[in-house]
């Protein structure tokens, strides 16, 4: 009776966390800058295309800025792909309306951060 209800007490909070990893419209996230080169889950522009464009080629505009999950998208193979947009309404390095990014891939590298 006890592995019963020892069971059914770790599938409860398998199910819990779970839940709270799914992504809704209107999450608000921070922006963290890695600790790499440059952002791997997050699909911000590379150097080249910001030197063009005549912007700084650094990202620290975006590190800790405020963004919103606009729209999800779920992929065939079960990732979660969300389109962000700044909560402030202005756009991402003068141009970007929206960026999109693999939420679970850039919440569990620290690129990506859920805000309450």
């Amino acid at each position: 009776m006890k592995k019963v209800i020892f069971t059914l007490l770790c599938f409860a909070f398998v199910l819990t966390a779970s839940a709270n990893n799914t992504p809704k419209e209107g999450d608000i996230l921070t922006v963290k800058t890695p600790t790499a080169q440059g952002f791997n889950h997050v699909d911000f522009p590379k150097a080249n295309i910001l030197i063009k464009r005549g912007v700084v080629t650094n990202y620290k505009s975006v590190n800790n800025e405020t963004v919103v999950i606009d729209k999800i998208e779920t992929e065939a193979n079960g990732s979660t792909t969300v389109t962000l947009k700044k909560r402030d309404g202005s756009k991402f390095f003068g141009f970007l309306n929206t960026v999109k990014a693999n939420y679970t891939k850039a919440i569990n590298s620290g690129e990506l951060v859920l805000t309450k």
